[in-house]
């Protein structure tokens, strides 16, 4: 990596930090200048605006966060050829991953950006809505699979199923934050995992009860 691609990278890398730890409102310039060791005019040459920084943050984040899931998601399907194996493989292997964080999810950029989207521009919130519906996709995707090899239960709309893991995931982020415990995101991924036996497990038989049972009823 070159300097000048260095230099942005670490001064993204503050920012975030920043960003994650107190809200992009309260995050300034001048201290990720000063954090980074650079003036005021090498932050310039890398960002014009603080806009500009964010819509930086926004497409750093949703490009890891989509490297993460192409990895689970592949080595899910390398270790199991059936749809609901390798699904829940993959919901396993990100468990194993955000357990295995030392101290716990930094938190989700989308989510502190959505409750200040006032403080950016129209491409920012567009650019975390267009990742919010890819991810929703990429879960559904795998949904529309296993239901084509298992039927899942009646009363379940897949679509929302896909958003719950959405929301399972930035729901235990914030939880695991709020009561200190970093666990809290991978059993919340492991429940959801079991949520997924459960909705396409066979459904049990139903049991016909003899005319004296009903009666006495």
């Amino acid at each position: 990596m070159r300097k000048g691609a260095e230099t942005r990278e670490r001064i993204l890398e503050i920012a975030e930090a920043s960003v994650l730890a107190k809200g992009f409102g309260a995050t300034s310039i001048e201290e990720v200048i000063a954090e980074a060791g650079i003036t005021k005019s090498g932050f310039f040459y890398h960002f014009k605006d603080k806009n500009e920084l964010a819509r930086a943050l926004m497409l750093r984040y949703v490009e890891e966060n989509d490297r993460i899931f192409d990895d689970v998601f592949h080595r899910g399907r390398q270790l199991s050829d059936d749809p609901l194996q390798s699904f829940l493989i993959t919901l396993k292997l990100l468990a194993e991953l955000m357990g295995d964080l030392p101290n716990g999810h930094p938190g989700c950029l989308i989510a502190t950006f959505t409750y200040q989207e006032r403080l950016f521009d129209r491409t920012v919130r567009d650019i975390a809505a267009a990742a919010v519906r890819s991810w929703n996709g990429r879960f559904r995707d795998a949904l529309n699979e296993i239901a084509a090899v298992y039927p899942a239960r009646k009363g379940m709309d897949l679509d929302d199923v896909a958003i719950m893991f959405s929301c399972v995931i930035d729901g235990g982020i914030i939880m695991s934050r709020g009561l200190d415990d970093p666990r809290v995101l991978e059993r919340q991924i492991l429940a959801f995992r079991n949520v997924i036996k459960m909705l396409f497990a066979p459904a049990a038989p139903e049991i016909m009860l003899p005319p004296t049972a009903i009666a006495a009823e």
